[in-house]
């Protein structure tokens, strides 16, 4: 049995994957962290400063964290220092905190992506196809929030544009636009925030007289939750290093 605790447990996300851990009769799930104290489906909540002492009293074998950058940096830390193996789906880390963070987990296997979606993974893999096939196209990038999502553009959307420029090149790019324009070879990226959208992100190509347009749209936070759960149930078996979605789905 995996044994397996929750960063931000007593948050939306948190409970949705506790939930998920619980149904799961190959992981075990013991415990939480988060700004408050408290307890999810019987389990202990604790903060912070507690977890290098909850670490040592339950032996925790990973940690699912999908909180927020400064809260992650001090919890992924504790974790790896104890030989915890980690699921991390935060976004919003600088340049500067992906690097420090990379070098402070390295002795454990990790993975990190911006999407745990299965679909979103299938998604990715369709985009680097179509834009291997269509890098004379012109590119536009549109993504959807919530809105209380505070990093924009949205960690998925970033990946959308890693992956379009490993295939057609280094481009630049336009956030929105405004004003007198003329279309080049940029890349567009446009946000939107509103209500209470889960996830959606959308690549257009466009040349004249057709447009291709591949699109997935997310309708629950349970999909984002059942593919890090999916990634507990992997990553303990897997040796010292960062991973993505990819290889626990095998892509």
């Amino acid at each position: 049995m995996i044994k397996v605790i929750i960063c931000g447990a007593l948050g939306r996300m948190g409970t949705t994957i506790a939930n998920m851990v619980v149904e799961n009769p190959n992981l075990e799930f013991i415990g939480g962290v988060d700004i408050r104290e408290g307890n999810v489906l019987g389990k202990p909540v604790v903060s912070s400063e507690k977890l290098p002492a909850f670490i040592d009293e339950f032996r925790p074998d990973v940690m699912i964290d999908f909180t927020v950058a400064a809260a992650t940096m001090v919890n992924a830390k504790i974790a790896a220092s104890k030989g915890v193996a980690l699921i991390i789906g935060t976004t919003g880390f600088t340049p500067e905190q992906d690097v420090e963070l990379t070098a402070a987990i390295k002795n454990v296997p990790v993975v990190k992506t911006t999407n745990f979606s299965v679909g979103v993974n299938i998604f990715w893999e369709l985009v680097r196809d179509a834009a291997s096939r269509l890098g004379d196209y012109d590119i536009e990038v549109i993504e959807s929030h919530h809105r209380n999502k505070k990093d924009a553009p949205s960690g998925t959307a970033k990946t959308i544009l890693k992956i379009i420029q490993d295939e057609v090149g280094k481009r630049d790019v336009i956030y929105g636009r405004e004003g007198m324009t003329e279309r080049k070879t940029e890349i567009g990226m446009h946000v939107i925030r509103g209500g209470d959208i889960v996830g959606d992100h959308a690549v257009q190509f466009h040349q004249n007289y057709e447009t291709i347009e591949l699109t997935h749209r997310a309708y629950d936070r349970a999909v984002f939750a059942r593919g890090a759960v999916r990634a507990a149930g992997w990553v303990p078996t897997a040796a010292p290093g960062l991973y993505t979605m990819k290889e626990v789905l095998g892509l």
